[in-house]
């Protein structure tokens, strides 16, 4: 149906800067929503930012201020700009795309992740 492609993760040291990409492909008329989860050892999958295909946006608290989503629609791909990159956003980053996103259970296709690690 949905084929979720993520990519540009890396090892960076505090305060750099990566840029994450998502690319979606197949049926994606039922797609309303992009946006990314991460997941650090032993946490929960944990949602970082959000964009509707209108361009409305969500982020967390904890990247607020850092970190910049964005939606290229024509090209059905996805962006996570991240600046001021810090150790405690070391998490295996997953593009989410569907309906509804907002909450994990809802999300209908998940990439298969992408590593980003920040060393002190």
């Amino acid at each position: 149906q949905v084929q979720v492609v993520e990519s540009g993760g890396g090892l960076v040291q505090a305060g750099g800067s990566l840029r994450l990409s998502c690319a979606a492909s197949g049926s994606i008329f039922s797609i309303n929503a992009m946006g990314w989860y991460r997941q650090a050892p032993g946490k929960k999958r944990e949602l970082v930012a959000v964009i509707s295909s209108g361009g409305s946006t969500y982020y967390a608290d904890s990247v607020k201020g850092r970190f910049t989503i964005s939606r290229d629609n024509a090209k059905n791909t996805l962006y996570l700009q991240m600046n001021s990159l810090k150790p405690e956003d070391t998490a295996m980053y997953y593009c989410a795309a569907g309906r509804r996103i907002v909450v994990v259970t809802e999300v209908d296709y998940w990439g298969q992740g992408t590593q980003v690690t920040v060393s002190s």
